[in-house]
């Protein structure tokens, strides 16, 4: 039976074992790899619990192991360590496979990024998770624009999320669908005829929501990277 825990398993198993037999030494960037999951992991962890608690949404425990730490269930923390570990191992790859190179930045169109986001979520403001996920993108590019710039200049960063995209919606799609978890219609867009909110079964909501998780991951990732790696630790692809 397909349960959240073979859901999380699947999500890191081939990432895991090519981390230490593949074209890079994945493994060797855990100096910055386990304090970006730590640190962004343990925000939206407490933001996971107390919308949990408040009814946003709830999990089928048909589907669960039924251990629960903090008002979660154990596979939905595992969630903030597989998802992570899992898609900057598709970063890493965009960075040995495709060195990066910059695109072009246009802070105008950044700075009203914020203002969509930020005006967006007070237009919803009386649908909790619709709120949250939006000003949570709003506030990654007032981090981003203000202090890391390079980010969003980075070709790879958007190609990371763009192709991280792609599992996301794999994955999301089973545990909306059998489902795994289940959604406060009060808290979400949602309506009646062709559109009801989802794309599929997903709750539109939740592609904001993994945006901004996936870049602050990637975002405090590469802050520790910089600080306590060596350009030479692992090798790079020779020229």
């Amino acid at each position: 039976m397909i349960n959240y825990l073979v859901l999380d398993v699947l999500i890191i198993l081939f990432p895991l074992l090519l981390s230490f037999k593949w074209k890079f030494a994945y493994y060797r960037y855990y100096k910055a790899l386990f304090p970006a999951i730590a640190i962004v992991g343990l925000g939206y962890i407490v933001w996971d619990a107390i919308v949990t608690f408040r009814g946003d949404w709830w999990f089928n425990y048909d589907y669960l192991s039924g251990i629960s730490l903090i008002g979660l269930p154990l596979e939905e923390i595992l969630f903030f360590i597989v998802v992570p570990y899992s898609c900057i191992f598709i970063y890493e790859n965009l960075e040995y496979f495709f060195p990066d190179k910059p695109i072009r930045f246009n802070k105008i169109v950044y700075s009203a990024l914020i203002v969509i986001f930020i005006l967006g979520g007070l237009v919803f403001y009386h649908q909790d998770y619709t709120i949250l996920a939006l000003m949570s993108c709003a506030f990654f590019f007032i981090v981003a624009l203000w202090r890391f710039p390079d980010l969003l200049q980075s070709r790879n960063f958007w190609l990371y999320i763009a192709i991280s995209m792609i599992p996301f919606i794999i994955f999301n799609y089973l545990l909306t669908s059998i489902p795994i978890v289940m959604y406060n219609p009060n808290a979400i867009w949602g309506g009646d005829g062709l559109w009801n909110g989802r794309f599929l079964t997903i709750p539109v909501e939740d592609f904001f929501y993994n945006f901004s998780m996936l870049s602050f991951y990637l975002l405090v990732y590469r802050v520790f990277k910089k600080r306590w790696i060596r350009p030479s630790q692992p090798a790079h692809r020779k020229q």
